[in-house]
């Protein structure tokens, strides 16, 4: 697991406030999770962090045996102290200036960066929490390339009832398939 900052500017009543966005990113799957975010990141902010992780039940560091971060100073004693005394999940500080040993986490902060938040006039807090959300949602989905998606199929109905397979059209490639009825697999024609 991989967790990182990222900053974002937020209209508030008192102006511009910067916001620091604190995220998981799961290594393996890549699949992210909000841990929180805030105008202050202060040393007592990020122990409830660290608390609100490690929960049993549902904290974002179940099942995990590492946690990648870099040498920010958020990062401090006590945050990471709270991490390490359930004893199943070990801290490990990258080195200095080596962004690419947590790429996934560095490419995802640029993503939403690019693809989301710099499209968006974000006023307050909540407009915030609904644009990641909606962000995470979209990625969850499958935002892919078209050459990444499998095609959907359109099918239509059958001449009779002894019939096994009916025929369909993908939705991408515009190609008609023939599909099993009961559901193993497609087969090309």
């Amino acid at each position: 697991m991989g967790m990182d900052f990222f900053t974002t500017e937020v209209l508030t009543l008192n102006g511009s406030t910067t916001y620091y966005v604190l995220f998981f990113i799961h290594l393996e799957s890549r699949q992210v999770k909000l841990a929180g975010f805030t105008p202050y990141a202060d040393q007592e902010w990020m122990e409830q962090q660290a608390r609100n992780m490690t929960m049993e039940e549902w904290g974002s560091l179940r099942g995990c045996r590492y946690l990648l971060h870099d040498r920010d100073a958020k990062f401090c004693e006590s945050f990471l102290k709270l991490i390490s005394t359930t004893g199943r999940v070990s801290p490990l500080r990258l080195p200095a200036r080596s962004p690419n040993l947590n790429s996934y986490a560095e490419r995802w902060v640029r993503s939403v960066k690019e693809e989301w938040l710099s499209r968006l006039i974000l006023f307050g807090e909540s407009s915030l929490r609904r644009a990641l959300q909606q962000y995470l949602v979209h990625l969850q989905r499958g935002a892919q390339s078209p050459g990444q998606r499998q095609p959907d199929l359109v099918s239509f109905a059958a001449g009779s009832k002894k019939e096994q397979r009916s025929s369909a059209v993908s939705r991408t490639t515009g190609r008609s398939a023939e599909v099993l009825r009961e559901g193993s697999g497609i087969k090309s024609t």
